[in-house]
């Protein structure tokens, strides 16, 4: 007997989800349903794919090997579907996009006027989070990535990049005065991240190198906090163009130290999974959000 599709759906629902409980409920399936669904292909497989225990669900070898096999082939079933809806209509359907809050305020939010006047059928789905999530866990089309990229099973395109600046108020200017040397930065309040660490070195240039570690004062895990408590005259921070370049063109923030400041630029990627070709409702996305930020 051959294996069907529905039982293809089931296996790889059961492995993204973690549990036949949750798979059962993204395929709208009763949980006999779907034991008996994997039931019947490890029999027509003769192979166990799955070891089930009281607390988790883990893949066999075999169950790994064939688990790459299964999405090729709902992943060509897939781009097959949405090639011919391509010919019939513009592109369609949700597109969830996931990116830190200050990239997602400052350069996604301002464009979705814009691209829902393009693509009046793709319904968005905006997700914030300051830390690199599992697209797959959370069903995430596209993700925003700022720095470098480490997860080598994500496919990246790249949207440019964004030099990072030291910055402060002209009023926290006016009441602690400009720091007139990377060493005087040690005099002034300092706004810092949490997390990474690395964000926490400023590109100054000095006696020790070509980095500045700060000790922050004042900490936050994301750059739009920080970015508020500058603009309040609560210190003097480093962050990226991306989310200050108004602030700087209507003067509500300045630049300090810049013949001492190195050119850092962040690249900015968006990562997706897919082996195969793009299906067009994401593929529009990234087309139109690489044409929009200039690169």
């Amino acid at each position: 007997m051959k294996t069907t599709l529905d039982e293809l759906q089931a296996f790889v629902a059961v492995v993204d989800t973690g549990s036949i409980t949750a798979a059962a409920d993204r395929l709208g399936q009763t949980v006999s349903g779907m034991s008996r669904a994997l039931g019947r292909l490890e029999k027509k497989l003769d192979t166990t794919l799955l070891r089930r225990t009281t607390r988790r669900i883990a893949l066999t070898e075999e169950g790994a090997a064939f688990l790459a096999h299964c999405r090729a082939i709902l992943g060509a079933i897939d781009e097959a579907e949405e090639q011919m809806a391509a010919r019939r209509q513009k592109p369609a359907g949700r597109l969830r996009v996931n990116a830190a809050t200050p990239f997602m305020l400052h350069a996604v939010v301002p464009l979705v006027p814009d691209f829902r006047r393009a693509y009046p059928q793709i319904t968005l789905e905006l997700d914030t989070d300051e830390l690199n999530i599992d697209l797959l866990e959370r069903r995430t089309d596209i993700a925003i990535r700022i720095g470098a990229l480490r997860d080598s099973t994500l496919h990246a395109r790249s949207l440019g990049t964004s030099r990072i600046r030291v910055l402060a108020s002209p009023a926290y200017l006016a009441e602690y005065g400009r720091p007139k040397s990377v060493a005087s930065l040690g005099q002034h309040t300092l706004l810092g991240f949490t997390q990474p660490e690395s964000l926490n070195r400023w590109p100054l240039r000095g006696a020790h190198g070509d980095e500045w570690p700060i000790a922050p004062d004042i900490t936050a895990s994301s750059g739009e906090t920080l970015r508020q408590l500058a603009l309040q005259g609560a210190g003097i921070v480093c962050l990226s163009d991306f989310m200050t370049a108004g602030d700087r063109a209507r003067g509500d923030l300045v630049q300090l130290l810049a013949k001492d400041t190195v050119d850092v630029r962040q690249p900015l990627n968006a990562v997706y999974y897919r082996n195969t070709q793009l299906a067009s409702r994401i593929a529009c996305f990234l087309d139109f959000l690489a044409a929009r930020l200039g690169h």
